[in-house]
């Protein structure tokens, strides 16, 4: 790969990834409303999972695009996990931001008072978890700082990315097309 190449990778990986970072914000904020609205609560799902296709689709327009209907198979996953970095990267700033400064405290809350619910503490007990630990679980995620959490679904999102990243470029790799 040459250098010209590789800043053509990452600067279309940094715009993907700007777009699936959007994608991702909508649908943490369909989540958050979900706890109101239970079909929001189904769309953030739904969001969640379209994403990685949602990656494969830009995937396959930088191919067409940008590579002229070639790419390799470690371009391809080099281009996915970047564009899941960079997604990530500013997904997790976003979080930070909720957590920090607009959430205070809510979606903690929301779990507890979900995890008091009569059907909650019966699924609950039936895998012999204890309300005491769970309660315990709750309190360990309170005390969890705005930058942990953003962390750790970073980490998540760059690891699912890593993950996907070899079987959708096996999918999408192309050699170039012969011409006459």
């Amino acid at each position: 790969m040459t250098p010209e190449e590789y800043i053509q990778l990452k600067a279309y990986a940094r715009i993907d990834g700007l777009y699936l970072a959007l994608l991702w914000l909508i649908s943490f904020a369909c989540y958050i409303s979900g706890f109101n609205v239970a079909f929001l609560g189904f769309t953030s799902s739904m969001l969640a999972i379209y994403s990685p296709f949602f990656a494969a689709q830009r995937m396959r327009k930088f191919r067409n695009e940008a590579r002229g209907g070639s790419l390799s198979l470690l371009r391809g996953a080099a281009y996915y996990m970047l564009m899941f970095f960079y997604a990530s990267a500013l997904f997790a700033l976003l979080q930070y931001v909720y957590f920090a400064f607009i959430d205070n405290g809510m979606l903690m809350s929301q779990y507890a008072q979900i995890m008091q619910s009569k059907e909650a503490v019966s699924i609950i007990q039936s895998y012999g978890i204890s309300m005491r630990d769970l309660n315990q679980g709750i309190a360990e995620l309170r005390n969890s700082s705005p930058i942990m959490l953003a962390f750790n679904i970073m980490t998540f999102n760059l690891f699912v990315g890593f993950m996907l990243s070899w079987p959708t470029a096996l999918i999408l790799r192309r050699k170039a097309p012969e011409t006459l």
